[in-house]
């Protein structure tokens, strides 16, 4: 309950309309109410020449409703009102005579607010003002009486307009950003939709949806710092995740020939209009494939998440247009810096890397101290990533950057891996996967020492190795082909937004104050 020293004078005044409500014996937060019809659903189905009553004999048009009052405009014994649900915005009709004795003038006019949230039962009528309407002329409850009042931006003689445009405001409380801001809506609608869609694409295709473990005792999949917690019971530290691939290739290993996981993963890292700490990512294997199918299926699947929400493959972001419909380059990592840079870093060492870098390009990011795959990683970061808005399929990196992925079958030093950069982000990542135990404990091995070094100094090394998962690949996994998608940042281009805040619903934030 809020400190009623802190209250304002509204907030008072809206405990006090509580007290007086309950005085008269009504309930100001009643158990339920027989929904059955929606905004949306009304006023599409609502037909002149059918629905009309006074030009016809037929039956009206009978509604229960319920929403959040978000207008009103009294006008003597009547007035009319604005109700909001999940699927829009409804005006309503109400007059003194069509309610109990007194509850008119004692109750609607003197103890309701906007953001109250009402139901009612009546019929639905076009007003002279050609507004298809609801009359409350059966029944009208209230349903939760607002103590706080929704965000005001503007207020005339004759209506107030809700809205919450402090992004600050609209992260931290969401509940009320999604009450008032019917756009807030559609993003998280869209959200939902590309999911299921992705969902489907999926299963069209035979893979699975399993669940595997968020508390790992061995994090991997990924070069981040982890989350850390502790088992009480079984006294021993374990980590949220950083990512779910280690075990949904062993579930390859235990024969079926796709799986998909659609859940949150963990990185105790910064936080950008790109990152948030807690995210989410589709992860998906197909067994006896590569990543040169992956990519194929990529382009597909990604075209047909953008046609479900859009009916088109283009979406502007940024000030861009971005097509997915059309052909999307495929350009080799390396190739990639050249044609951006000038230079051709294919099997230079970090000294060499370094140099460049530094001296060079001058990026401030970079020191003396990085291994060569931290190096060529921010070169292009730097460079390449940026420039990349169309779809852009970034092939071949070098092995130093990938130690889950199958070493290339022709280009020495390098690994059959695809990042898909679009808008200057990276989307997607993709392996044609490492399934060799023996070659897979090597690169485990020097991740572990780069891991103790960089990340957490005081854990032993072979501590950071999954023993467990070389295990199972000494059980022998198919050749096959991983793909994980950021669904966070895939949204925020599908929904043109420009925050990963913007399509997380509860975004990290620090403490209030």
């Amino acid at each position: 309950m809020s400190n009623p020293d802190d209250r304002s004078e509204q907030e008072q005044r809206r405990r006090d309309e509580r007290a007086a409500l309950e005085q008269r014996g009504i309930d100001p937060y009643p158990y339920a109410w027989d929904v059955d019809a929606h905004a949306a659903d009304i006023l599409e189905a609502y037909d002149d020449d059918k629905h009309d009553p006074e030009a016809h004999d037929e039956p009206p048009y009978e509604v229960s409703i319920a929403g959040r009052i978000t207008g009103l405009r009294v006008m003597g014994g009547s007035a009319f009102f604005d109700i909001r649900d999940e699927s829009g915005t409804l005006q309503v009709y109400v007059r003194s005579q069509d309610l109990p004795d007194g509850f008119y003038d004692e109750v609607f006019t003197e103890l309701l607010d906007i953001g109250d949230i009402v139901g009612i039962e009546g019929y639905v009528f076009r007003t002279n003002m050609g507004e298809v309407t609801v009359r409350a002329a059966d029944a009208f409850q209230l349903l939760a009486k607002s103590l706080r009042p929704l965000p005001v931006v503007k207020e005339t003689e004759e209506e107030t307009y809700y809205e919450v445009t402090d992004k600050e405001f609209r992260y931290r409380q969401r509940y009320a950003d999604l009450a008032v801001n019917p756009d807030t809506r559609e993003v998280f609608r869209k959200r939902s939709t590309l999911v299921s869609t992705m969902r489907d694409f999926l299963d069209e295709q035979g893979c699975l949806e399993v669940e595997t473990p968020v508390l790992q005792p061995v994090y991997g999949g990924a070069s981040a710092r982890p989350f850390k917690t502790h088992h009480n019971a079984l006294d021993m530290p374990l980590y949220l995740r950083i990512a779910d691939e280690l075990y949904l290739k062993r579930l390859l290993v235990g024969g079926f020939e796709g799986v998909y996981e659609i859940g949150k993963d963990f990185r105790n890292e910064g936080l950008s209009r790109f990152h948030n700490p807690e995210f989410t990512m589709m992860e998906c294997y197909v067994a006896y494939r590569d990543y040169r199918w992956m990519m194929d299926l990529t382009e597909d699947l990604l075209r047909t998440v953008t046609r479900t929400l859009h009916d088109t493959p283009t979406v502007e972001f940024e000030g861009h247009q971005i097509d997915l419909g059309g052909d999307w380059d495929r350009v080799p990592f390396f190739e990639a810096i050249e044609e951006q840079t000038g230079f051709d870093l294919y099997q230079d060492d970090a000294d060499r890397v370094y140099e460049v870098a530094n001296d060079e390009l001058g990026l401030d990011e970079v020191d003396s101290d990085m291994d060569l795959g931290a190096l060529l990683d921010e070169i292009f970061s730097e460079t390449v990533e940026p420039t990349l808005i169309q779809p852009t399929f970034v092939t071949d990196y070098p092995v130093e950057l990938s130690p889950l992925a199958k070493k290339h079958r022709e280009k020495d030093g390098l690994v059959e891996r695809f990042e898909l950069v679009m808008a200057g982000r990276e989307i997607a990542n993709a392996f044609s996967e490492l399934n060799d135990p023996e070659d897979q404990r090597e690169r485990f091995e020097a991740q572990a020492r780069q891991r103790a070094a960089e990340v957490d100094a005081d854990v032993d090394p072979d501590d950071l190795i999954d023993e467990d998962y070389l295990r199972a690949l000494e059980y022998g996994m198919p050749p096959a082909a991983g793909l994980g998608i950021g669904i966070d940042r895939l949204t925020m281009i599908l929904t043109g937004q420009e925050s990963i805040r913007d399509v997380i619903l509860f975004p990290l934030l620090r403490p209030e104050r």
